[in-house]
């Protein structure tokens, strides 16, 4: 309302002002001439009769005032009004000392205000200056620009162009280029500048070069800034970071060369810049002569410049380096300690990173939206349900999800790797903004636990609501194909992403081979594997897994060499591919070499995952005793994936008292899994001491626990379908056990004798039998069989073991109907035809 005063304002509005005035000299009375303070003070109670008797004291005429006040060194208040209400008030003092007239002062206004930022009162004042210079349009436009309203930015240029009858100037480009959010309106205003002759202006042209590499249109950008005539160290920045942006590394080394060569010397933009490149071209020899050329030249204090080498050490994952630039630093902000946390979170060491944020908190330092989105990480990795519900609440505190669609992406992550996949449906269904990356989390989310019919119903809606998929994506949603076997849709996606060439994509190309690997389509995955960019281990990892599981331990090993030969250095994930793939081929020496070379060779220390693979490795091949000596000799503590191994080789292969014994241990350290209370049941059962199979129910029982329902999966006409054991529900209930019967029968006259050692209840003969045959991937096959053409493929998907009655059958019902049936478990493929298993009988 004050703005809008007018000389001629009644006595209760002048009051009003007065008054504020008032409170605007007491604010800024340090930085003003007591004398002159006084005088204005004064001058104040003679305007009005209304005004305070706080001034009754002072006697001096307006008169005077009015010859004083051209003395007030308003510059100094200008920058004194560090605060809104503040400036409202200058901006009062203008109005009554006629300043407000001057369109410089004006100008000022309109600029203070968007500092502060209130962009509407920054709007108001500009409507109020009647005769508008270049200058003032070009403040209001960059106003619009700092406060990221882009869009009215442009409305105002355009209305500047059309309407003030004024020509811009070379400061009028650079904030309208950053402003465009399309290619469209860029290319019409570098048509504009061509048009005005500015094209040859260094920071008008500076500002076309970030512009088009915003757009990704690197080439383009390279040309303009190829021809320019003058170039300063912000065209050579905006070039070397558009580069960046771009994923472009080769290219912004190539900037930088030209850029020596001219004898231009780098400041911290540009290191800031080259040390991303280093990082993104895994280039660690530069990204340390970057570091040195920091140090010569009086840079590695800088904090933009110690930010980014934290960074670039961290994504090299040389953690020390990193901790040793922070602890050097002379000044840090928040992005330096962000940097640093975000350095050992991202490298697995939760812990440390814990630790920090704690040091920053006791130093004072408060914590912003990214440290909050790497807090969010560090407590999922900890897997820490009751601090993930304190960050969740400190978020909430301060209502940042609704201002930052990141961090509340970042809470969703966190619940989902919790596993509480509830609270990261009930945080996700109230983010007030979803972007790409919010579905793809949600996606991940489902697929990571489990859930991958929901995970598909996610990708099914974020389509209806018109968000358009992306690379993450497409590696959220293929592993829920893979783990349903849903080929078709699978087929689908591949379809999509060889449009874009986004299969060429390292980690798309990676899960599509991933997907016909777990579809059975081995030779698909093959052809692929052949066709992605194979320097990194992600790819070979892939491949050698999935050979693995259909039981081709030799050519995973074989596989493993060619990695090497092609110089591609393996990580943990390579040996844990190969010790399962020669654990599942029963490769003794085979795997044992590998261990060995992981240790030796490529100095990876074991991680329990190895260390269960290797027990797998020799108990699955019947080697109990020394599975039992290999645990007792691992020199750190097993933990349930390693006595889990052990406890699922004496199931195999049927030693009750080694059984037992892993199971104490076993029970000590992962109580909560019903899977290894079913693993020693059974024991009991196969050997018949019942009273103990209804003791090990009873515990499971008592202790809330429960049976994980077996099911199949067959994906029939484009459409997945899901039989449980015992099923007697579906539509074709009855054809479906028709024909179970059928095939029963036939296999009988082939020798078939039901095994009913794999009945886990005491019953009669006639309804174990029974029992047997409702098996969910029994089930599942029959209904493949009446519903496809004869002697085609059938593949089935199943969430457990297959037990070993079923497997028998299995390679019967293979020869009776001519067909290829192609089962995949919670542990391997078994592919059967005429009679005969790919495992060899060895699962």
């Amino acid at each position: 309302m004050i703005m809008r005063l007018k000389v001629d304002f009644n006595l209760q509005a002048e009051h009003y002002l007065l008054q504020t005035v008032l409170v605007l000299m007491r604010l800024l009375l340090p930085t003003c001439k007591g004398q002159l303070v006084s005088k204005f003070l004064a001058s104040l109670q003679a305007h009005s009769a209304l005004f305070s008797a706080a001034t009754d004291a002072i006697e001096i005429s307006s008169n005077e005032f009015e010859n004083r006040n051209k003395d007030v060194d308003f510059d100094l208040l200008f920058k004194h009004c560090t605060q809104l209400h503040q400036a409202k008030c200058l901006h009062a003092l203008l109005v009554v000392s006629g300043k407000v007239q001057k369109i410089f002062i004006s100008t000022k206004l309109v600029n203070h205000y968007a500092y502060l930022g209130d962009i509407s009162a920054s709007r108001r004042t500009f409507n109020h200056i009647s005769n508008k210079n270049v200058y003032t349009w070009n403040s209001m436009v960059s106003a619009y620009v700092r406060s990221g309203h882009f869009r009215k930015a442009l409305d105002c240029f355009y209305r500047f162009l059309f309407t003030s009858g004024l020509q811009p100037d070379f400061h009028t480009f650079p904030p309208v280029l950053k402003a465009c959010r399309n290619l469209l309106d860029g290319m019409r205003i570098h048509c504009l500048v061509l048009k005005l002759g500015f094209e040859w202006d260094v920071f008008v042209a500076a500002s076309l070069t970030h512009m088009y590499t915003r757009f990704g249109l690197v080439g383009f950008a390279r040309k303009l800034f190829d021809d320019m005539p003058v170039r300063d160290m912000g065209s050579w920045n905006a070039m070397i970071s558009g580069c960046c942006q771009n994923g472009n590394a080769a290219e912004a080394l190539d900037v930088l060369y030209d850029m020596r060569l001219e004898g231009v010397r780098m400041d911290p933009v540009t290191v800031a810049s080259i040390l991303s490149v280093c990082a993104q071209s895994d280039d660690i020899l530069n990204g340390m002569l970057i570091h040195l050329y920091t140090i010569k030249h009086g840079l590695e204090f800088d904090l933009f410049v110690c930010n980014a080498l934290i960074n670039m050490y961290a994504k090299f994952g040389n953690l020390g380096h990193a901790e040793r630039v922070f602890n050097d630093m002379v000044v840090k902000d928040v992005v330096s300690w962000n940097s640093i946390i975000a350095a050992y979170e991202q490298n697995d060491d939760p812990i440390t990173a814990l630790g920090l944020f704690n040091k920053m908190r006791l130093i004072g330092a408060h914590p912003d939206l990214l440290t909050l989105v790497s807090l969010s990480s560090i407590v999922a990795q900890l897997n820490d349900f009751q601090n993930s519900k304190a960050v969740h609440g400190f978020i909430t505190r301060r209502d940042w999800i609704s201002q930052d669609v990141i961090l509340g992406n970042a809470v969703v992550d966190m619940y989902a790797k919790l596993g509480v996949i509830d609270y990261a449906c009930a945080v996700f269904d109230g983010l007030p903004v979803k972007d790409a990356i919010s579905w793809n989390t949600m996606i991940t989310g489902y697929a990571q636990n489990g859930l991958a019919s929901e995970a598909i119903e996610v990708y099914q809606m974020m389509q209806f609501n018109g968000i358009i998929p992306n690379q993450g994506t497409w590696v959220s949603i293929l592993p829920a194909y893979s783990h349903l076997g849903a080929l078709q849709q699978g087929l689908k996606v591949h379809g999509r992403v060889f449009k874009n060439s986004l299969y060429l994509d390292v980690f798309v190309g990676t899960c599509l081979i991933d997907m016909y690997g777990k579809c059975g389509r081995l030779d698909d995955a093959m052809s692929l594997f052949y066709e992605v960019p194979r320097k990194s281990s992600v790819p070979w990892n892939s491949i050698i897994s999935c050979h693995g599981i259909h039981g081709h331990g030799k050519k995973s090993v074989k596989l493993f060499r060619e990695m090497l030969d092609e110089g591609v250095k393996p990580d943990h994930v390579t040996f844990i591919s190969l010790l399962s793939a020669c654990s599942h081929s029963g490769l003794i020496d085979e795997g044992q070499w590998c261990f060995h070379v992981m240790q030796e060779h490529y100095q990876i220390q074991p991680s329990l995952k190895h260390y269960g693979c290797m027990v797998d490795l020799f108990g699955r091949a019947g080697h109990l005793e020394m599975a039992y000596d290999f645990i007792k000799g691992m020199p750190v503590e097993p933990d349930a994936s390693v006595w889990g191994a052990l406890l699922a080789a004496c199931r195999i292969h049927g030693n009750v008292d080694l059984g037992t014994s892993a199971s104490k241990h076993l029970f000590e350290v992962d109580s909560e899994n019903v899977g290894y209370y079913v693993l020693l049941s059974n024991i009991y059962a196969n050997a018949g001491k019942w009273e103990r199979v209804g003791k090990v129910r009873s515990l499971a029982r008592d202790r809330g626990l429960k049976k994980t329902p077996g099911w199949s999966s067959i994906e029939v006409n484009n459409k997945v379908e899901v039989f449980y054991t015992g099923n007697q529900t579906h539509p074709k209930c009855e054809e479906i056990y028709t024909e179970l019967r059928s095939l029963t029968d036939k296999m009988k006259i082939l020798g078939y004798i039901p095994d009913y050692s794999f009945v886990l209840q005491d019953v009669e003969e006639d309804e174990k039998e029974h029992i047997l045959m409702s098996h969910s991937e029994r089930l599942a096959m029959a209904f493949g069989i009446i519903s496809t053409p004869p002697k085609s493929p059938i593949r089935i998907f199943k969430n457990l073991r297959v037990c070993g009655d079923c497997h028998n059958a299995t390679k019967l019902i293979s020869k009776v109907t001519e067909r290829e049936i192609i089962v995949r478990d919670s542990n391997r493929f078994h592919h059967f035809n005429d009679g005969v298993c790919s495992c060899g009988d060895y699962w």
